[in-house]
């Protein structure tokens, strides 16, 4: 399907999210006769970025041909709901996981929406009488049935005059680039979007697919004024946080991903265990979302899914320590405060926005023998930023509550490349792109990536501003 509205006469991108801030990723390409979206994702953080969200979409929800997602983080992907509602009537196309996992998150974080307004009414804390959600569960359901699935590795037709491919990202299970071909007569481009880049060490992932050619480059820098510490540090610093902890009789929370992030923990937490680094202690993995994740990762493992180290194809239990309890309710989960031993809690979301883990930091925090640990990047205007910066209190469930607890940051376990590693990357290409825009990351980081491709690459590189629109002929 084509727009029947007129587009411009040489092609264009708009940024409409994803631009000098890390949430909210919305690339919209346009040709004279196509629309069409890459990414569509929810704005989080900042207050002023969340109310982003219950803005009006820029152009006509109904004049968009196809969205097209790189993976399934709700930054990426959670505005579809919300798009569709409001009268998107095209395709959704992403790899099989991609949409396996979006069926996962975007009902769960409907369902999210409307709980929390509806705890927001029975408490009175919320500024919005009465607070309502932005999309229903309901909303997100019926958004799946637009999704279409793309092949690794394939190109798909998407309107007459575009066309586009997906390789492995090396991100989250079935996470992409996503290489974008417009068809013209008189000057085709080809534009790649790198969607979140992964690291070339990802322990259950393979690398990111290497970058062939492109005229423009639209990359990530979310970790693009930083280089990660060593991941044998950071195992140690998993392994001593949690020997001091037992020592003080507390428990470990972590704070984390349902997707991806939960599965990499997991499967650390059993490798210092089969060693007897660390005692096999319960671990709780405390979110329903994080739980049907495991479960398409499993899966994944089983069959031997694309994108998946070959040495784990066919493993049945990758993420069991020895020990580990599914709280799969909401009994379940308030029974967990009910243990009298040392424990270890993984519960979503990771950047203590929202979802369980509130419950958890509200009832641990106060205690100086606990200890959470922050096992990835945590955006500007979020609690987990709070806490890793040294707040003394953070507001939780309409109330203050004091920070006791011991604070650590292990950024070494992000599935985020880093500063050297995009470089790295890059530095691969077959030939430099015409331009490169630097998207998907904090202002300082993305201005400090763009620097340093322009001195180390000698590429052109260009920090885009929210809403800005660029020709691509």
């Amino acid at each position: 399907m084509c727009s029947a509205k007129a587009g411009p006469a040489r092609p264009q991108l708009s940024f409409l999210g994803g631009a000098r801030s890390v949430t909210g990723s919305r690339f919209l390409v346009e040709t004279d006769r196509s629309r069409v979206l890459v990414d569509c994702g929810l704005f989080q953080g900042l207050k002023d970025l969340r109310l982003r969200n219950w803005k009006p979409f820029p152009v006509p929800p109904s004049s968009i041909d196809a969205v097209l997602l790189t993976h399934a983080h709700i930054d990426h992907s959670g505005y579809l709901p919300a798009l569709i509602r409001d009268g998107f009537v095209g395709k959704v196309y992403a790899t099989e996981e991609t949409r396996k996992l979006c069926s996962i998150l975007l009902p769960d974080c409907g369902y999210l929406q409307e709980r929390d307004a509806s705890y927001a009414n029975k408490v009175g804390f919320s500024k919005h009488q009465p607070a309502v959600p932005l999309y229903t569960e309901a909303d997100a359901e019926a958004a799946l049935k637009s999704f279409e699935t793309a092949p690794f590795e394939h190109e798909v037709e998407i309107t007459p005059d575009l066309r586009a491919r997906w390789n492995p990202a090396g991100h989250i299970l079935g996470s992409a680039m996503i290489s974008l071909e417009i068809r013209d007569k008189v000057r085709p481009r080809k534009i790649l979007f790198t969607g979140d880049l992964g690291r070339p060490h990802h322990p259950l992932l393979t690398p990111p697919s290497q970058f062939g050619e492109a005229d423009i480059l639209v990359t990530e820098s979310t970790y693009g004024d930083r280089v990660h510490d060593a991941e044998e540090n950071a195992l140690h610093v998993l392994e001593e946080t949690i020997k001091a902890t037992v020592a003080k009789g507390g428990n470990v929370i972590i704070p984390a991903f349902a997707v991806d992030r939960t599965e990499v923990v997991l499967l650390l937490i059993k490798e210092l265990v089969e060693k007897k680094i660390i005692p096999n202690l319960p671990v709780f993995v405390d979110s329903p979302m994080a739980l049907k994740t495991l479960e398409v990762y499993r899966e994944a493992i089983r069959e031997g899914r694309p994108g998946i180290k070959a040495h784990l194809n066919g493993m049945t239990s990758p993420f069991d320590p020895g020990n580990l309890i599914e709280a799969k309710t909401v009994d379940d989960s308030k029974a967990i405060r009910n243990q009298a031993f040392p424990c270890i809690i993984i519960s979503a979301s990771g950047m203590a926005t929202g979802g369980r883990i509130l419950h958890h930091l509200a009832h641990y925090l106060p205690d100086h023998r606990n200890s959470v640990i922050m096992v990835g990047f945590q955006a500007a205007g979020t609690r987990g930023r709070a806490l890793v910066e040294g707040a003394t209190s953070v507001k939780l469930l309409g109330r203050y509550v004091k920070v006791r607890a011991s604070i650590v940051e292990v950024d070494a376990f992000s599935v985020h490349a880093d500063s050297k590693e995009i470089l790295d990357w890059l530095g691969k290409a077959k030939k430099a792109p015409e331009m490169t825009y630097v998207v998907h990351g904090e202002k300082t980081a993305a201005l400090e990536l763009s620097r340093k491709i322009e001195e180390q690459l000698s590429w052109p590189a260009v920090v885009p501003h929210l809403m800005e629109r660029v020709r691509l002929d």
